[in-house]
């Protein structure tokens, strides 16, 4: 600024106080960059692209502020000189986060019978009442445990896999060359749950980076991420209303979430443990909460049923190996005749399934089995050994009753018909 100063500094009192005016103007944008970068893109312009409406590019010396308007020297020496500084910060990174294609979502490929079999979903309702027993597709490509597993409603032949690995896989299942079809690395821990919009082609997904994300599945792109000061155990989306979902955390705190707003709109406290799954209610006007270990260590606490003004707990409830069941219509009382036993838990986070007509009841086990059971007696119809290690999650085809979907602690996805 010295050199600017001895070279131009006599002759700018020649030029008249329209050219000072001018100088101290263009000063001015540079006082505002601290306090726009303190700012998160989402909320205004970079300051890359504010400053380029105040300056010209690193290449340009000399730009009028105005068509056919005099530029005095000293301008032209301080856009000379602002052009000449490299800017003190990187840009900010952008708001879409992207993930590689690696396979298609079509059902283009897909043999003959499995086409049929979606495309004809009440005459196979109707003709395949058997429960699966052989397996029909290993998917391979977690590295870790497999947490959860889902079909998609509307695109049968896609299946979704949450991992320790940090990954989110959508399987193309019964193409016949690439069945991977997407992996989504957007976590930055292990992923605990995954769930499919009731929208369409999006992927609702959490885990112990203490988030849950929505990803645009045909694009690749997060779309919104809602944070939390807990690790989101489970997520649910309201049966009714596609754009609320439900979310459970390590800390025992129940959210309801609205994704237009991307906020919370209702928070559900008890004092609870960890929160191990949430279900709602056919007509959505209730939800059914499981926690761990209540801090109060009463329990009663271990499930509850909620709505908007209340909450209502279950009692009896058994940290044993069997899967118990209570009426839908309160008081919500345990159904002491029924008890579905033989599976194992055993500090893994196994969970069960109904079919599609609600006859059949499957659940993982500590064994590494699946267990089938008759839901009106409660009696084992079938066990089939479909991992050496521990089957976490089971999962009934929206569309073929004959199908199932299942994942073991070792990163195995297998299907079963």
């Amino acid at each position: 600024m010295d050199l600017l100063f001895r070279a131009y500094g006599v002759a700018s009192d020649d030029e008249g106080g329209e050219g000072e005016g001018e100088g101290k103007e263009l000063a001015a944008p540079a006082s505002k960059r601290p306090r726009s970068e303190g700012h998160p893109p989402e909320q205004g312009p970079s300051p890359l692209v504010a400053v380029r409406h105040h300056r010209p590019s690193s290449g340009t010396t000399e730009a009028p502020l105005a068509a056919g308007r005099y530029v005095s020297k000293r301008e032209r020496a301080i856009l000379a000189a602002s052009s000449s500084v490299s800017d003190p910060s990187p840009p900010f990174p952008p708001t879409v986060i992207t993930s590689p294609v690696v396979g298609t979502l079509l059902d283009s490929d897909l043999p003959s019978d499995i086409l049929a079999s979606l495309k004809c979903q009440k005459n196979v309702h109707a003709r395949n009442k058997k429960v699966p027993d052989r397996l029909s597709v290993a998917l391979h490509g977690h590295t870790k445990a497999v947490n959860s597993v889902q079909w998609s409603q509307s695109h049968g032949h896609l299946l979704a896999s949450a991992g320790m690995d940090h990954t989110v896989h959508v399987w193309n299942v019964w193409r016949r060359n690439q069945q991977k079809a997407r992996v989504f690395k957007f976590h930055d821990a292990a992923v605990k749950n995954v769930r499919w919009s009731p929208q369409g082609l999006s992927l609702l997904s959490c885990g112990y980076d203490c988030s849950s994300r929505l990803v645009d599945v045909e694009k690749g792109i997060e779309t919104q991420l809602f944070k939390e000061d807990q690790i989101v155990e489970v997520i649910k989306f309201h049966p009714g209303e596609s754009n609320l979902f439900l979310s459970g955390g390590s800390k025992g705190f129940l959210r309801l979430w609205d994704i237009r707003v991307g906020m919370v709109i209702q928070e559900y406290l008890r004092g609870l443990g960890s929160i191990l799954d949430i279900e709602f209610s056919a007509d959505g006007k209730h939800f059914i909460s499981s926690s761990d270990t209540s801090k109060s260590r009463v329990s009663e606490n271990s499930i509850i049923v909620w709505d908007v003004s209340r909450q209502v707990p279950l009692s009896n409830q058994s940290n044993g190996n069997y899967i118990a069941i209570f009426s839908a219509r309160a008081p919500f009382k345990l159904d002491r005749y029924r008890r579905y036993e033989n599976h194992g838990v055993w500090g893994f986070p196994i969970k069960c399934n109904f079919s599609l007509d609600g006859q059949e009841l499957a659940s993982g086990s500590s064994d590494g089995c699946m267990y089938f059971y008759s839901y009106k007696s409660s009696a084992l119809v079938r066990k089939i050994k479909a991992f050496e290690q521990a089957c976490i999650d089971v999962a009934f085809h929206p569309m073929m009753p004959n199908v199932i979907a299942s994942c073991s602690w070792t990163g195995e996805v297998s299907v079963f018909e």
